[in-house]
């Protein structure tokens, strides 16, 4: 069963009134795999316990399954000539994955208008995957803002930090005689610190569909706040996206990776991306390179292929940062083969489930590029 159709119709069902959020979405994914339905009414006798969390959820689920799957569209897509797909995805389907649909179909004067004090400290708490879809386009606009300012408080940081160092009292004097003995400008010994490389690797399969593009603005963000940062997308392999994520505004970078990004919305597959990553890109990283790992950990491969990738890729860097969205949840642990074979190759393993999480990380980005 193809697990885009799933997290779609998870999807479909949070428009429709249903919680179906990320909990939701792994546990549909996870029965469907387990079960292995080979009709409708199976895969409805396996999605209903799954997904519905009250009385009313299960009352009308019937209803809305047959609305999803007894057509070959989506409900309610109006019948035109399909894009081409192009790298196993089509444009329209990123465009669909990323919800700039939603925010394209608002107007800018209700953007202008609802997002008050009190809605934006609520929107950046909010799990991405919970939030509803007539306000995805109001936290887009937020997550815009605040990850800009967030990638210029880092970049001046770094320029600060240029003035720290033994002072060259020598240089300094000599520099003096010009001015009448006025000290004007302090000379100092040691070279000026510059950001670190950032290297990213963005899981986007299709446990992740829910959390891929608000990452993708993150990591469009960091470009602005270091020296390089070299973005990669994975699932069940590896694609180089540096060239889409040069574009300065995020939708044309969008529109760049539709047409020749792979695999979104697909299986995992961590450690084989890793591999692939360090056969042909280890020459990204660097003693002072930070390493960003931004995923569930949900992998189908086996963990001693994750864990000799990642043994590989410490040895180079000054740290690995691994960033997974189930962390917001209360209850979570990482009890996955591929993440609990990965833990003692990380030096932070934080959320990134909303938009406060992701801000959060700008201490920890000082902290190790100190």
């Amino acid at each position: 069963m193809n697990s885009e159709r799933i997290i779609g119709f998870c999807r479909y069902l949070r428009a429709n009134g249903f919680t179906a959020g990320l909990s939701e979405s792994i546990a549909s994914l996870e029965a469907v795999r387990a079960a292995s339905p080979s009709d409708l009414d199976e895969l409805r006798a396996v999605l209903q316990p799954a997904i519905c969390k009250s009385k009313e959820e299960w009352e009308k689920f019937d209803d809305l399954f047959h609305q999803y799957w007894n057509t070959h569209e989506k409900p309610r897509a109006k019948k035109t000539r399909r894009p081409p797909v192009v790298g196993g995805i089509s444009a329209a389907g990123l465009m669909s994955l990323t919800g700039l649909r939603n925010a394209s179909s608002e107007s800018s004067e209700e953007s202008k208008t609802t997002t008050g004090a009190s809605l934006q400290a609520r929107l950046k708490q909010v799990d991405f995957s919970q939030v509803p879809v007539d306000q995805q386009h109001l936290l887009d606009a937020l997550a815009e803002r605040l990850l800009a300012q967030a990638s210029r408080r880092i970049s001046r940081r770094f320029k600060v930090g240029q003035k720290r160092g033994r002072i060259d009292l020598r240089r300094t004097m000599r520099a003096s005689i010009g001015c009448g003995g006025y000290h004007g400008k302090l000379k100092y010994k040691t070279r000026a610190p510059k950001p670190p490389p950032v290297v990213i690797l963005l899981d986007v399969s299709g446990s992740m569909s829910l959390y891929s593009f608000f990452l993708l603005r993150f990591a469009h963000s960091l470009r602005k706040a270091f020296k390089r940062a070299d973005t990669f997308i994975f699932s069940t392999e590896l694609a180089d996206i540096r060239g889409a994520l040069r574009l300065r505004v995020l939708p044309e970078a969008l529109r760049a990776l539709s047409e020749k990004a792979t695999g979104w919305a697909s299986g995992t597959k961590i450690g084989l991306s890793l591999s692939e990553f360090n056969r042909h890109h280890s020459r990204l990283l660097a003693r002072n390179t930070i390493f960003l790992i931004l995923s569930d950990g949900w992998d189908t491969g086996e963990p001693e292929e994750l864990t000799r990738e990642l043994r590989a890729i410490k040895e180079k860097v000054r740290a690995i940062i691994w960033l997974n969205p189930l962390l917001g949840m209360p209850d979570y642990s990482p009890e996955t083969r591929g993440m609990k074979a990965s833990l003692p190759y990380i030096d932070v393993f934080a959320p990134a489930h909303s938009l406060e999480s992701l801000l959060d990380l700008e201490r920890v980005f000082l902290r190790i590029a100190r």
